[in-house]
This record gives structure tokens, C-alpha cells and sequence, in this order.
């Protein structure tokens, strides 16, 4: 089984594998590239998004600059918003549905490290060579969700339809839809209802109007 193909089946894989680092130099460039754009350059911007990700949804925005590891393992919906410093360390496979808005800072990352040293500077592969090996967890993020700051999406976690992430939060676990979770590390604080409606803050609300 080739390195990629094991990154997929979640088992050990080694991230010095010569297919493996032309991956990640081409989208690292490309992002190097990105980030070197000007805001109002959006027809160079979106060729470029277009070569990152495997997909990328309509009327989607990156503020920049963002660093994206292999992006070939990137899927993103429709009408994303993401901030300044959007980082994904997508060994594994990351799902991000439509109408999502990332705040600045937001990392989602997904592989594993051993957690002994030894087996961190290397372990024995199946032919014998001892090699530098880690493995990865995919992440989901279901549609209409808010992260905000500072949040950082850990290995194998999957947030459910309309959550909201409140900044600074280190998610190691699930969170289910329509949850509003916060902390470090994160937990659901309460469920999201129509109580949280703008309509209830006329005072912010002032003369706009729910759609």
C-alpha cells in the first residue's frame, strides 16, 4: 500500500515519503502564492483556491494568509468564510459543509503522533527500515456552524449541523448539532434555540429585521 493510502485507512504512515512531500511542497507554494495576493485580485485568488482544495464551494472567501498541508484532502462547501490565519493540517481527510465562517487563528489538524519518544523518532516498517511515522484522524464540520478565534479542531472530531464554537476552545470531541460548546477542552454549554434569535435584542437588532 502506498504512503497515501495508508494516511486514508488510518494506520501508521511515514510523512517523509517522497510522494507524500511533493504533495504538500506544491500546495505549500501555492499557499506562499495565495498569501502574496492582493484582496482585490480575486480572479488570481480563486485559480489558486481552485488548485488547493479538492473542493471548494461557491461564493466561499479566505481572508489570507493561510497555510493548507496537503489541501488535495480538503473538501469545503459553499459559501465559506474564512478569517486571517486559517491552518489546516489535513493528513486525513477534513469535510467542511456549506455556510460555515471560521474567525482569525482557526487550525483543524488531524494526525497523530506516538506518544513514547522512541516510537517518535521512528518506528520499523514492514520492510525494515526504521522511519519517522505517524498516523491521522479525519475531521467534520457540518453545515452552518460558527467557530470563532483561536479554536483549534483536534483529530477525529465531528461538530454537528449549526454549532458554534466560542473562541478559543481546543475541540477534542464531538459536538453535536445545535450546540453552542466553548473551553479548553471544549464542551457543550447549552443547545441552541430560537430564544437566541436577534429578535430578543431589539436594542441590537435597532431597525434591521430577520430575513
Amino acid at each position: 500500500m502506498r504512503e497515501e493510502g495508508k494516511i486514508l485507512a488510518g494506520v501508521l504512515f511515514a510523512p517523509g515519503d517522497p510522494e507524500l512531500k511533493a504533495i504538500k511542497l506544491r500546495t505549500h507554494n501555492l499557499c506562499s502564492e495565495y498569501n502574496l495576493t492582493l484582496e482585490h485580485e480575486t480572479t488570481k485568488r480563486e485559480a489558486l483556491i481552485g488548485q488547493i482544495f479538492a473542493e471548494f464551494g461557491e461564493a466561499g472567501f479566505v481572508q489570507g494568509p493561510m497555510y493548507i498541508h496537503y489541501g488535495s484532502h480538503t473538501r469545503i462547501g459553499a459559501h465559506f468564510f474564512g478569517n486571517f490565519n486559517l491552518t489546516i493540517q489535513d493528513d486525513a481527510l477534513v469535510v467542511i459543509g456549506d455556510h460555515c465562517s471560521f474567525g482569525p487563528n482557526v487550525t483543524i489538524v488531524t494526525p497523530v503522533h506516538p506518544m513514547l519518544p522512541n516510537e517518535r523518532r521512528a518506528m520499523i516498517d514492514e520492510n525494515g527500515v526504521a522511519k519517522h511515522m505517524c498516523y491521522a484522524k479525519p475531521v467534520h464540520i457540518g453545515n452552518d456552524c460558527w467557530l470563532g478565534a483561536n479554536v483549534v479542531v483536534c483529530p477525529g472530531v465531528t461538530i454537528g449541523d449549526n454549532c458554534v464554537i466560542g473562541a478559543g476552545s481546543v475541540v477534542v470531541k464531538d459536538i453535536p448539532a445545535n450546540s453552542f460548546a466553548a473551553g479548553n477542552p471544549c464542551r457543550v454549554i447549552r443547545e441552541i434555540t430560537d430564544a437566541d434569535s436577534m429578535i430578543h435584542k431589539p436594542e441590537i437588532l435597532g431597525k434591521n429585521r430577520i430575513p
